[in-house]
């Protein structure tokens, strides 16, 4: 910045520390929820955790970031805090929003590998190492103070694994220019000339500042340059807008027993928008026949319409193939597809299958239902009494004989998020194969199949705001060319004699009869819609929703939680004291508060718990604050025998 601070001084009377930091944090805390990742996440390095993240809420999460609390990134970090003692003195200072060094030596040197080992760029939301150096170098000016290396030409050597906290830090640290003409897309923030017209439009940023990187300016702001108060970026990217959501939901316009209908049963179905409902519509309307085998123009329209469907599905789970992506009827008939082709052909006497404590009726009974058949035997790994899987236990139960692992990666009865990405290659070390089911998880937390390292993974259509009687099997693509049919009909075959059949392959052989067509349309135009809004979007606020209501049920005497992992999402089983769950599900009903009552298809889980059932209150993105007010206030009075 070609100003400085007395400069400002002469013209403005300057707030005190107190105001300004007040004021700091109110601007980085208003900066939009994906684009405070980059600055959050370099001094979140650069610091040492040495203070709490602004705006972070009761559970430590930055509510206003795509971060992880500082807790949860203190103890992804502190295995490696050693190194943080080699910190240069250059980055004491934070220089996330500061000007550039003259230094030409990098600021990630001496961060060490071990400060970022294991962590992933896509972590917090940033591009990879890799897509930063060719930016950084691409877009530095002559005569910058880029660090490169004059023989290479590119930036010095960084650990691959994740140095993309110190790259993004670099990337605005190093020259206001390299800002310039970057995609505002790539770092989740609004352009710097969107951003400082905001700022400009309140009339009180001097004019000096007008040429300069809005950074530069931000970095003054911190440092008490301007006497100004932070105007709202709201209008730039605005916050999660729950109502704007609630408006897409036909539905919850209804009334039950008189009063505005509250869906806390998303657990067992979820509500649809009108982008579903009308693509629906539409399909029946302009686009109905059955799909590949007629040459007329509905045939067309129709297998065009399915199989872009799964497309959305193979993008949504970042699969790298559509060939991947099978349409079921739900996570159910994916997971006896499975057990009846994958697992008749490879399971047998002696073998081993092993799930979790955490399970569905549906990722148990047709497991059981191999083991009887084949003299295999299931195995069972435990949970702890907040409903934890025990993984040295799980490790002890993976052997030779281990020939299948399948488990789920959230709960659908306590909420629990299992660590998905360790069991599995967990399994892998021993030769498993993995069935992961996502029935409750995929409206809640990022599908990435190729991530996770799954065999399989399957889901229901109408857990993620789609039809009914839709659903989703991916496998591997060798895994489903080498697995034979379990059903047989029309559309699977390439060739039929009396003699001899041969199968299409996959997804086709899997896909006997005439499909759900239009759900599964439907379901492509849920997954479009979700998307659109972002699912990291989505988990921040059903994060700090499902914090509230957890917080907001403890208050209540005689209220026991039930499912209380540090890592869970979205459910909030409880029983309470001196009342049956059935009579509170039918006083909740006459407030017109829809929950479910009863084992949730998850006996032997609640059995560990010494239950036989609990009230599931569960939340989805379009459920608000005041909803979970109104659920507290109602088990208040159902508690004092209060009636309605």
């Amino acid at each position: 910045m070609n100003t400085n601070n007395s400069d400002f001084a002469q013209n403005a009377s300057l707030p005190d520390i107190e105001q300004l930091t007040k004021l700091a944090n109110e601007l980085f805390t208003a900066l939009p929820c994906d684009g405070s990742r980059i600055g959050i996440a370099a001094s979140a390095v650069q610091s040492g955790f040495a203070a709490p993240l602004a705006g972070a809420d009761k559970a430590g999460r930055p509510q206003s970031s795509g971060l992880p609390g500082e807790a949860e990134l203190q103890k992804l970090f502190a295995p490696r805090q050693p190194s943080l003692a080699s910190v240069p003195d250059s980055l004491d200072t934070g220089p996330v929003f500061g000007k550039p060094s003259a230094s030409a030596t990098s600021p990630l040197a001496g961060l060490g590998e071990s400060v970022s080992a294991g962590i992933l760029p896509h972590d917090f939301g940033l591009p990879s190492e890799a897509q930063l150096q060719q930016l950084l170098v691409s877009r530095a000016p002559s005569g910058s103070s880029i660090p490169v290396n004059d023989e290479a030409g590119s930036l010095p050597a960084v650990p691959s694994s994740a140095a993309s906290y110190g790259l993004a830090a670099s990337l605005i640290n190093f020259d206001a220019s390299l800002i310039a003409g970057l995609s505002p897309q790539s770092y989740g923030l609004p352009g710097e000339a969107e951003l400082k017209k905001l700022f400009s439009s309140s009339g009180r940023i001097p004019a000096s500042v007008e040429s300069d990187s809005l950074f530069y300016f931000l970095d003054e702001l911190k440092n008490g340059g301007f006497n100004a108060q932070a105007p709202s970026l709201a209008s730039a990217h605005p916050a999660f807008d729950v109502q704007a959501v609630r408006r897409d939901f036909p539905i919850l316009k209804e009334r039950v027993n008189g009063q505005p209908l509250v869906w806390f049963d998303n657990a067992a179905t979820t509500q649809k928008p009108q982008a579903v409902i009308d693509r629906v519509s539409y399909f029946y309307e302009h686009e109905n026949s059955n799909i590949h085998r007629a040459a007329h123009e509905l045939a067309a329209r129709s297998t065009d319409a399915y199989e872009k469907a799964r497309d959305t599905v193979a993008k949504f789970m970042n699969a790298p193939s559509a060939a991947e992506i099978v349409f079921a009827r739900g996570t159910t008939e994916a997971i006896n597809l499975v057990a009846q082709s994958w697992g008749r052909q490879h399971i047998g006497a002696g073998d081993e299958i092993v799930i979790t404590w955490l399970e569905h009726h549906a990722n148990i009974v047709p497991w059981k239902q191999l083991c009887d058949a084949t003299g295999a035997t299931l195995r069972v790994a435990p949970v702890d009494d907040d409903g934890q899987v025990l993984l040295g236990e799980y490790q002890k139960l993976l052997n030779s004989r281990t020939k299948l692992v399948a488990f789920t990666q959230v709960s659908n009865a306590l909420g629990t998020v299992t660590p998905a990405g360790e069991m599995i290659a967990m399994a892998h070390r021993v030769g498993a194969r993995v069935l992961l089911d996502g029935a409750q998880s995929v409206s809640h937390l990022r599908a990435d199949v190729q991530a996770l390292d799954c065999d399989w993974f399957v889901f229901s259509g109408h857990k993620i705001f789609g039809p009914t009687g839709i659903g989703v099997l991916y496998g591997k693509a060798e895994l489903l060319e080498a697995m034979p049919p379990w059903q047989g009909g029309g559309n699977m075959i390439a060739d039929v004699t009396f003699e001899k059949i041969v199968y299409q392959s996959a997804p086709a052989r899997f896909e006997a009869g005439t499909g759900n067509i239009a759900d599964a349309v439907g379901l492509g135009a849920a997954l479009e819609y979700l998307l659109k809004i972002g699912i990291d979007n989505i988990a921040r606020y059903e994060h700090e929703l499902l914090v509230y209501a957890m917080d907001a049920l403890r208050s209540i005497s005689g209220l026991r939680l039930i499912g209380t992992a540090a890592e869970k999402t979205s459910v909030l089983s409880f029983v309470l004291e001196g009342h049956s769950n059935q009579d509170i599900g039918v006083a909740l009903n006459r407030a017109g508060i829809a929950v479910r009552t009863g084992h949730h298809c998850a006996q032997p889980i609640l059995r560990r718990f010494g239950l036989e059932s609990t009230v599931r209150p569960s939340l989805a993105f379009y459920n608000t604050h005041e909803e979970v007010d109104l659920l507290v206030s109602t088990v208040r009075r159902i508690k004092s025998g209060k009636d309605f």
